[in-house]
């Protein structure tokens, strides 16, 4: 391995660290629904795992979670215009807290 390809590889482990692995909250009708039950929905990135993303969520939002559901949705072939493409895929988190536990996504 060259010294270039080491400098890109810590460069981009550093940039891992520091960046959060919770992008966004979904904001969908389902998930507001959910919210009431004091279950959060979360879009993640895709290397997040269920401990990584509890300790993340403890750090945040200073509540600790009872339990974390992760799925990943891998993109989709759609035909458009005459043309093959993808839709994105994602992945997303569901958090579980305590009844008396709240998120303020706001």
């Amino acid at each position: 391995m060259t010294k270039e390809k080491k400098q890109k590889e810590i460069i981009k482990e550093v940039v891992k660290i520091e960046n959060s692995l919770i992008i966004s909250p979904r904001l969908t009708e389902k998930a507001s629904i959910l919210s009431s039950e004091n279950i959060y929905t979360f879009n993640v990135v895709q290397n997040a795992t269920k401990t990584s993303l509890s300790k993340e969520i403890e750090k945040k939002y200073k509540v600790k979670p009872v339990k974390i559901t992760v799925s990943n949705n891998p993109r989709i072939k759609v035909f458009t215009r005459g043309k093959i493409g993808y839709k994105t895929g994602f992945k997303k988190a569901s958090v579980f807290l305590k009844k008396g536990d709240k998120i303020n996504l706001a």
